[in-house]
């Protein structure tokens, strides 16, 4: 199953407030500037807008997302298929919304990056620091019975990240240690909470079908797809019976400069 950007857009106004923290964290007007991971390609638009001294390359590794981004028109966005892995030009700004949780290492990356910054460049950076939230445990619970697990080859989002954590993402003291050894300056890190309500078990299916399902469903064979989904509901309604749902949208923002 791709990423598909119906899905995805279903809780754009929510899932968008992050982007708009981590923008105000961007200082000066850089001259080349990359959005790693950008989706379909709208909030790239709206970081060009608030840069309009710049030049901006939207980057994403999904063709079905990228086919959405190619209908933006921007006189200063170009978007490219690729994956962020690959990535190896030099920027002024390196600008991931909401990406990098979904590739490993993130101390080995987050050097690589900032190898690619030219001096004086920034690195600003969101990701999803909710692992530890119900919803994401009860996927995994999920992907551990059979037959899924087999399917999966024992593959969890859980399974894949260090020994002794739930995610590759780090905390928000360990980026900020992380960018202080590179030699970084103007150090921001920080955590917070973007509350959403939603319509109970389903409501949170809703929620991460767009996002955290994605990557199991894409392992599976199209005739487990559904009965892995409805596994996974039935989880869901066993921890919230009834409605309405407080989700706590975690995040973790962090931005450094070069010298």
């Amino acid at each position: 199953m791709p990423w598909n950007p119906d899905l995805y857009h279903r809780f754009q106004e929510a899932r968008s407030a992050p982007f708009f923290d981590l923008v105000a964290l961007v200082k000066g007007e850089p001259v080349q500037a990359v959005d790693l991971g950008c989706g379909t390609g709208e909030l790239t638009c709206r970081l060009a807008d608030q840069l309009p001294a710049s030049l901006i390359t939207g980057l994403d590794s999904s063709p079905d997302m990228l086919a959405r981004a190619y209908t933006q028109r921007h006189a200063r966005v170009t978007f490219q298929l690729g994956r962020i892995e690959d990535f190896a030009e030099p920027a002024d700004l390196i600008f991931s919304n909401a990406a990098l949780q979904w590739l490993s290492d993130h101390p080995a990356l987050i050097t690589r990056l900032w190898k690619l910054l030219r001096p004086g460049g920034q690195l600003a950076v969101q990701v999803p620091s909710n692992h530890d939230h119900p919803s994401h445990r009860l996927l995994a619970e999920t992907a551990r019975k059979e037959p899924f697990a087999g399917a999966l080859h024992g593959w969890t989002r859980q399974g894949s990240a260090p020994v002794g954590r739930q995610s590759p993402v780090l905390g928000i003291v360990e980026y900020a240690e992380l960018l202080f050894g590179l030699g970084a300056r103007q150090i921001t890190a920080f955590e917070k909470i973007y509350p959403v309500v939603l319509d109970g078990a389903d409501g949170v299916l809703d929620w991460v079908s767009g996002t955290a399902l994605v990557p199991y469903l894409e392992r599976l064979p199209m005739e487990l797809q559904d009965p892995f989904r409805e596994a996974y509901r039935a989880r869901l309604w066993r921890e919230w019976p009834g409605g309405p749902v407080f989700y706590a949208f975690k995040r973790t923002l962090f931005s450094a400069h070069k010298p």
